[in-house]
């Protein structure tokens, strides 16, 4: 079942954080992968690392990178969003190069395809992909203002969307995911909204810009769903995480803990300077993202927060369970919630 009943939310702990500036630099996606590897995306502003795939595992150790910028075949000049398959190869998709590039997971080239325009199976600045259950794939086609569908091949099975505010258009969308029955959820990042579709496109609701404060979206960036149908919004210019359940209804916000630790903690011990400097601060803010962009939820209740602004992976896991109708009161008109 792809969306639960109820919920009996018990918390969202922080786990651990992965990466640091200069290796991790320009956080845009992060996908975890078998055998404890974790592969993070990076588009780095700055000239450090530049843009590739780096190789990571549990323990927060490097392990090298895959692809490099460039415009070859395994290069990369503004990618935005990865995804792995069954087989553990990477596939992802490049903004500045119109196209989506397959990689092994050992860092070989397989293949590319798409080509700039604005035809049917044409792209003009691809950011967010998603797999249907048939891998599949759904591909933002941002500029474009449209979703397209792809085989994993790149051959082109039908688009829907155009531009505007009205349900089923778009404002430069950016992310994509599909949940267990196939609907399919969009962020419409120029409408500050999230919009929920079925697999074939056609509109089912809207949220994330309603009058609700703490619910309003300002740049809604990476998106995802978990195994019960509750949806997550990397809310950049807000710079947190945002949760809704499967109807669209807010619950509850993530603004980051990040602790050092791994490659962040021995770089910063072994520097007299940056030791010095971090001694003199005020450390509340060092913990907070900025400018998350990615969200993915894994088999295993974790959910991964591409930290861009701070270039860094936090790691948190859910701890809810599932309830069935006759363990909870019908709902209520005026939900408030009092604990003694």
């Amino acid at each position: 079942m792809a969306v639960a009943d109820a919920l009996f939310r018990c918390g969202f702990p922080y786990i651990k954080t992965l990466g640091m500036r200069r290796v991790t630099s320009g956080v845009v996606d992060v996908a975890p992968g078998s055998e404890n590897l974790v592969y993070v995306l990076v588009r780095a502003d700055i000239p450090i690392g530049g843009c590739c795939v780096r190789i990571l595992n549990w323990e927060d150790e490097d392990l090298g990178t895959i692809g490099s910028t460039g415009t070859g075949d395994g290069n990369f000049q503004w990618p935005t969003k990865l995804l792995i398959d069954s087989d553990q190869n990477l596939i992802i998709s490049d903004e500045s190069l119109n196209r989506i590039t397959l990689m092994n997971k050992d860092g070989s080239f397989i293949s590319k395809w798409g080509e700039y325009g604005c035809e049917p199976g044409q792209l003009n600045r691809p950011s967010g992909m998603a797999f249907d259950k048939d891998e599949n794939i759904y591909v933002v086609d941002s500029f474009n203002q449209r979703i397209q569908k792809f085989t994993k091949n790149g051959d082109f099975i039908f688009t829907w969307g155009e531009y505007g505010n009205e349900p089923g258009q778009f404002n430069h969308p950016w992310g994509i995911t599909v949940r267990e029955d196939g609907d399919v959820f969009v962020s419409d990042w120029g409408n500050n909204r999230i919009q929920h579709f079925t697999a074939e496109g056609n509109f089912i609701k809207q949220f994330g810009n309603s009058n609700d404060n703490e619910a309003l979206l300002n740049r809604p960036a990476g998106i995802a769903v978990d195994s019960d149908g509750d949806v997550y919004v990397a809310d950049r210019q807000n710079n947190r995480v945002v949760i809704f359940d499967a109807h669209g209804r807010y619950v509850q916000k993530l603004l980051g803990d990040s602790q050092l630790m791994g490659m962040a903690r021995q770089y910063v011990r072994t520097n007299p300077v940056v030791l010095r400097l971090r001694e003199m601060t005020r450390l509340d803010d060092q913990k907070l993202f900025r400018f998350p962009v990615s969200v993915t939820f894994d088999n295993e209740n974790k959910l991964w927060v591409g930290d861009y602004g701070s270039h860094r992976v936090q790691v948190y896991k859910k701890d809810a369970e599932r309830l069935q109708p006759d363990e909870l009161e019908p709902p209520r008109n005026s939900p408030k919630l009092v604990i003694n």
